[in-house]
């Protein structure tokens, strides 16, 4: 477990995570799929932030990486990633961001890409980059400069 970096003996909780992820996302880390349908608003940080908050939360929890498919009025507008704990419990830091009558349908556990495509890469490293900064180092993991890169596009 990684430690606060004001004190390396006290081990840092979901909540302390939680609240270094909501202070990282910001207009240059959201999916720029998601900002041609609604624009990023810091009323409403989570919006565009799944993909990559899944892949943060992944990296220092491990787990299983989840994707259910996003509907609005009718239609398919993308997909919706979240994580599955290794103790079971599904973990969705970025639900909150469907504020205009979005459905999450599904849920199936997908395995994390390994040296595909970049999709996003950019996006995770700067938002990993404010989460150590806030956190402290955050552990290396197997793949973890990767994103997902299928399903497209992100819907939050």
């Amino acid at each position: 477990m990684t430690s606060h970096p004001e004190n390396p003996e006290t081990p840092w909780t979901l909540a302390d995570l939680d609240r270094a992820l909501r202070a990282s996302w910001a207009a240059d880390t959201c999916c720029p799929s998601d900002i041609t349908r609604v624009e990023w608003r810091p009323d409403n940080p989570a919006w565009g932030h799944c993909d990559i908050t899944a892949l943060v939360v992944h990296d220092l929890f491990g787990g299983e990486l989840v994707v259910g498919e996003v509907f609005h009025e009718g239609r398919q507008e993308g997909y919706h990633w979240w994580n599955r704990l290794p103790s079971g419990v599904e973990f969705d830091l970025t639900r909150e961001q469907f504020r205009r009558g979005e459905t999450v349908t599904g849920g199936r556990g997908v395995e994390r890409p390994v040296g595909s495509s970049h999709r996003r890469r950019a996006e995770y490293l700067l938002l990993r980059g404010r989460v150590a900064e806030r956190l402290g180092p955050l552990p290396e993991t197997p793949g973890s400069p990767e994103t997902p890169s299928e399903p497209v596009p992100s819907a939050g």
